[in-house]
C-alpha cells in the first residue's frame, strides 16, 4: 500500500535532487530499508532466492572451480 506524505527540505537540496535525476521518494524508500532491516523482510527474502536460483549454475559452478584449483589469489596472500 502507498501512501502519500509531506516533507520539507531546503529548495537548494530539492534543486541539486532535481538536477542529478534523483527520485526523492524512491531515495527515501531505499534509505528507510537501510535503516530498518525488517522493512519488508518477505519481499528481501523472496528476490535474494530468485536471484540465487538464476544464478545458481554460475556459483556452483565457482565452487567447483575453487574446489579443484583453490583461490587465484591464495598464495600471495599473508594470513
Amino acid at each position: 500500500m502507498i501512501e502519500r506524505v509531506t516533507m520539507e527540505l531546503d529548495s537548494e537540496s530539492i534543486a541539486a535532487a532535481k538536477e542529478a535525476e534523483i527520485d526523492l521518494s524512491k531515495l527515501l524508500v531505499e534509505a528507510l530499508r537501510r535503516k530498518l532491516p525488517k522493512l519488508h523482510a518477505a519481499e528481501r527474502e523472496k528476490a535474494a532466492r530468485e536471484w540465487y536460483e538464476q544464478n545458481r549454475e554460475a556459483i556452483e559452478s565457482y565452487n567447483k572451480f575453487v574446489e579443484r584449483h583453490g583461490l587465484f589469489y591464495e598464495r600471495h596472500r599473508k594470513f
